[in-house]
């Protein structure tokens, strides 16, 4: 039976990769409130500011090992700081945490594929 097992760097890219994930719900949830705000004809700075609380942090935690995904998260926070209608920012705002969601995925993949090694129980081969 055959296992995988990662490195150690790998293990650390994980970890970033599970805390900007959960970080990016967290905004994915203000993006939603935005929504629910911008519809209803309410004020929706709030809901920016919170957001973009929320995401200076994963920049700093993926500009390491992940530039690019952190320059995703960057556009986002330009794109929460523009001014314009909000149904219009909203529709940009979802369509990015849906790219930077995809990214985060595949850099899990990426990051399985390149730091981890098979691991196999040792059976002893019997002679005939």
């Amino acid at each position: 039976m055959a296992g995988v097992k990662l490195d150690g760097a790998g293990i650390e890219k994980m970890k970033t990769l599970e805390t900007a994930q959960s970080q990016l719900q967290r905004v994915h949830g203000f993006v939603e409130h935005m929504a629910v705000a911008a519809k209803a004809q309410q004020p929706t700075m709030a809901y920016v500011n919170q957001l973009r609380r929320s995401a200076v942090p994963m920049v700093g935690l993926l500009k390491g090992q992940f530039g690019m995904i952190a320059d995703q998260v960057n556009a986002l926070l330009l794109i929460a700081s523009r001014n314009g209608g909000d149904q219009m920012r909203v529709r940009a705002l979802r369509e990015i945490v849906a790219q930077i969601r995809v990214q985060l995925e595949i850099a899990v993949t990426k990051t399985m594929e390149l730091h981890s090694h098979e691991l196999e129980k040792h059976q002893a081969i019997i002679p005939d």
